[in-house]
């Protein structure tokens, strides 16, 4: 494993406020994003992920003074993601302050909308999110959701992060549906899956519950290991968690 990899606590977003749900529902509040922001990059967070997770459902633009503050805040790179779905949205987001903008209905529903952001600010400024759930029907056993995970589309996951790839993405999110909140573990399969099918970096994401979790996602080719609950809720610290990898022969940030 000579690639290092990167934590990146995740703050999921609703009406202004950092929250946290298991499967995507059952939603319960876990702070101030500029509290938790400051204090994930006093802890040594590699980079920071703002979802605003309601954006897309709701019909509206992501929320860019939370963007804003959470910028000001934040002494590490931070993603952004939820609501946005065209060159506008995007930039908007990327000069609130945002790094990077992660889409994924929109990307879905639209590929097109991929290349335009590509072209207008470049492949690093890009992210997509795939949300998923398993499908024995499909090819690779994984469905791509939308609509934070509400609408199923019948889309292979596998074969649309081939898609994704294509366009010179960089990084490729995929969250479980399954393992959201559920700290069971992270769906290993779908990250080796869309490893091997892609040249992207793969962000491990949905399921994270203890130390063994993280050690597990990068062995099955994750290079950014996004969690939320475990770092919410104080159940693992940051410094121990890269403490925790160091001592299992993996590379951190």
């Amino acid at each position: 494993m000579s690639e290092s990899v990167s934590i990146m606590p995740c703050l999921d977003m609703q009406n202004g406020r950092v929250v946290k749900g298991v499967h995507f529902v059952d939603i319960r509040d876990a702070g101030d994003p500029v509290e938790c922001a400051l204090a994930y990059c006093a802890a040594g967070a590699d980079e920071l992920a703002l979802l605003d997770i309601t954006a897309t459902v709701e019909g509206r633009a992501t929320m860019l003074d939370v963007v804003r503050r959470v910028a000001e805040a934040a002494t590490v790179p931070f993603t952004v993601g939820g609501g946005i779905s065209d060159v506008k949205s995007a930039g908007a987001v990327l000069e609130a302050g945002a790094d990077t903008i992660s889409t994924s209905s929109a990307a879905y529903r639209k590929p097109e909308v991929i290349a335009e952001m590509i072209k207008e600010f470049g492949p690093e400024k890009v992210t997509v999110a795939i949300d998923v759930d398993q499908n024995p029907k499909m090819p690779s056993g994984y469905e791509v959701y939308i609509d934070g995970g509400r609408t199923a589309t019948g889309g292979d996951a596998v074969e649309w992060a081939k898609k994704v790839d294509g366009y010179g993405v960089p990084v490729i999110l995929p969250t479980s549906k399954a393992g959201d909140g559920a700290k069971t573990g992270y769906d290993l399969p779908v990250i080796r899956a869309i490893k091997e099918a892609t040249s992207a970096k793969v962000v491990a994401s949905g399921g994270a519950g203890k130390l063994e979790h993280f050690y597990e996602a990068v062995e099955a080719g994750a290079t950014v290991l996004l969690a939320a609950s475990v770092f919410h809720f104080s159940m693992i610290g940051i410094p121990e968690l890269k403490e925790y990898l160091q001592g299992r022969g993996v590379a951190v940030n």
